[in-house]
């Protein structure tokens, strides 16, 4: 691939403004794949002034030329997949089975569902005298995170563009190479000059003058809450639109009459998924404190059957966590798990035997472990599990709730009645019951410090407009 060290600005390749270069690493092996540029202010401005331009022309589309589009993305995008796939293991260390099926996937998924979507969304709406218009808001700025790189660029860029918005888009620095690729998407599909555009960078390099650039009238961001924070601060002097998909820690909640030996072993599952890197992964397993100690065994035997090792090898469940930064982290939570008197049931520090480099984490899981406690509290974001034993329903909804977070909550039981009645009062924003299938159609977003806005489908193709009300329009003669 020759665009590594270039970025993609109004329908070309262009070389950097800055002269910083980064290196991209494989956190399977700890060796450098790859060094991109690292752009700085100029080439945001470069890359905004595009978006400007092509956004007078591209939100005057008709729905028509949009979904013709966006079917020649998804074309180009399928196209593209196996290298897709490959990329998305090498740069995040994801098991090639599970980049195939889930991580490239899901870019696959929501470019489909964005075109159906779009087929029936309602622009215009009559209230009395009133023409209701949904018109596209602008340019929007996109900043996405390394841990779902093309979930969350296509569940951006795709509803944005059926919007008839003009984007930046941000890839994170860490997982880029996907993003280049999907730039190269973009530009196969003959999407028009400036519509869309790639910059990659830090935060620190180019984020902020991103976020507050006059020229840009929304971000969409998807990161930790810290990072949303101070985004949300930097948008606020240009009173731009600001909608986030921010940190998580998901309570699951096993109600008495459970399937245990279902509830638990798949609750596992769902923690350890991408090597437990998902911000809505049930990490906090509430169980009824009588049957703890059944719930600890079906949880260690489930434990044992994950295999741990390199993403090439088929028998591969978990990949390595992506870098070194998250290694140590996730070291230190473990640490402070065990210093504060969790109970350990399997994993622990350090790498898993055999395995002498890479970023590698012991899937880990505590019991006995009490609200208090860091390992109840903060998002790991690795594959660690905390057992939190309860004496009633009640007492089990309140600890779920008691978190600066609420992305997802989960509920496990047998009476349907029983676990919807559970779920209105979970405070989160998407609500499992039972370990549904993903429906891609579902609102995704948060409460509380988890963010705001909501992406997926029609919901997605919401946030990008702005509402005028045409007071009259329909007045009588």
């Amino acid at each position: 691939m020759q665009s590594y060290l270039k970025f993609y600005i109004d329908g070309c390749w262009v070389e950097s403004q800055a002269s910083l270069r980064l290196d991209v690493v494989n956190p399977s092996s700890e060796e450098t794949i790859a060094q991109i540029a690292c752009g700085g202010a100029a080439d945001v401005d470069m890359a905004v002034d595009s978006a400007k331009r092509a956004f007078h022309s591209f939100s005057q589309t008709t729905r028509q030329e949009r979904l013709d589009l966006l079917r020649k993305i998804l074309v180009a995008y399928n196209e593209r997949y196996e290298d897709l796939v490959q990329a998305v293991s090498q740069e995040m260390g994801a098991p090639l089975a599970f980049a195939r099926s889930a991580q490239v996937y899901s870019g696959r998924a929501h470019l489909e569902e964005n075109i159906r979507a779009l087929e029936a969304f309602s622009f215009e709406e009559r209230l009395g005298n009133t023409l209701v218009i949904r018109e596209p808001i602008g340019v929007c700025a996109l900043i996405t995170p390394w841990n779902w790189p093309l979930n969350q660029i296509v569940c951006k860029v795709a509803p944005a563009l059926a919007a008839g918005c003009a984007v930046v888009l941000k890839p994170s620095e860490v997982a880029p190479l996907s993003g280049i690729i999907f730039a190269e998407i973009i530009h196969a599909a003959g999407v028009p000059p400036g519509v869309f555009n790639l910059i990659n960078s830090t935060g620190a390099q180019v984020g902020e003058h991103l976020v507050s650039h006059p020229l840009v009238d929304m971000v969409s961001f998807t990161g930790s809450t810290r990072a949303g924070v101070s985004i949300a601060k930097a948008a606020a002097d240009t009173v731009k639109r600001v909608t986030q998909e921010l940190g998580g820690k998901s309570a699951n909640i096993l109600l008495e009459d459970a399937d245990f030996e279902m509830a638990v072993s798949k609750g596992v599952q769902a923690c350890f998924s991408n090597t437990g890197q998902s911000c809505d992964a049930p990490t906090r397993m509430l169980v009824p404190a009588s049957r703890q100690d059944e719930v600890i065994e079906i949880a260690k035997r489930t434990a044992s059957q994950i295999v741990t090792g390199d993403p090439r090898h088929e028998n591969t469940n978990l990949g390595p966590v992506v870098s070194l930064l998250q290694y140590e982290k996730i070291q230190e939570l473990i640490s402070s798990g065990l210093d504060e008197g969790a109970t350990p049931v399997c994993g622990g520090l350090g790498r898993p035997n055999g395995l002498t480099s890479g970023y590698y984490v012991r899937p880990t899981i505590f019991a006995d472990v009490t609200p208090g406690m860091r390992v109840a509290r903060e998002e790991i974001f690795g594959p660690v599990l905390v057992i939190m034993p309860y004496t009633t329903e009640e007492e089990a909804i309140s600890m779920a709730n008691d978190t600066v977070y609420g992305l997802a909550a989960y509920v496990q039981s047998t009476d349907k009645a029983r676990a919807r009645e559970v779920a209105k009062r979970m405070r989160a924003g998407s609500v499992y019951l039972n370990y549904p299938e993903w429906n891609i159609q579902a609102p995704f977003g948060g409460y509380k410090q988890s963010g705001n806005g909501r992406e997926y489908a029609h919901w997605g193709i919401h946030d990008y407009l702005e509402i005028k009300g045409a007071v009259g329009w329909f007045a009588s003669a």
